[in-house]
């Protein structure tokens, strides 16, 4: 565990959107953070520390700053494609 990771520990148990947004930038999971903390303040806590987890062990699997983030708490290694899920999205065309 790295400093930063402490440092955004202590930013989650103060405002986990906060935490959720410096983990997934401006995405999908900020907007469930946030309508979770306003819902009540433990499920908030509880999305962004999984945030933070699946970050960890991305760091863990990939190395340190090999990965991007591809939503959902989802990463995948840098330079290869990004493989969307079959059905994914509104405009998935399937048949």
């Amino acid at each position: 565990m790295r400093a930063s990771d402490v440092c955004l520990i202590i930013v989650t148990i103060i405002f986990p959107p906060a935490a959720a947004f410096f983990v997934t930038g401006c995405s999908c999971d900020l907007l469930i953070n946030i309508c979770l903390t306003i819902l009540g303040y433990i499920p908030g806590h509880i999305h962004a520390f999984w945030l933070i987890y699946r970050r960890m062990r991305a760091d863990e699997v990939y190395g340190r700053g090999r990965y991007i983030y591809v939503g959902n708490g989802a990463y995948q290694p840098v330079g290869e494609p990004f493989i969307a899920h079959q059905g994914y999205g509104a405009t998935a065309s399937g048949a």
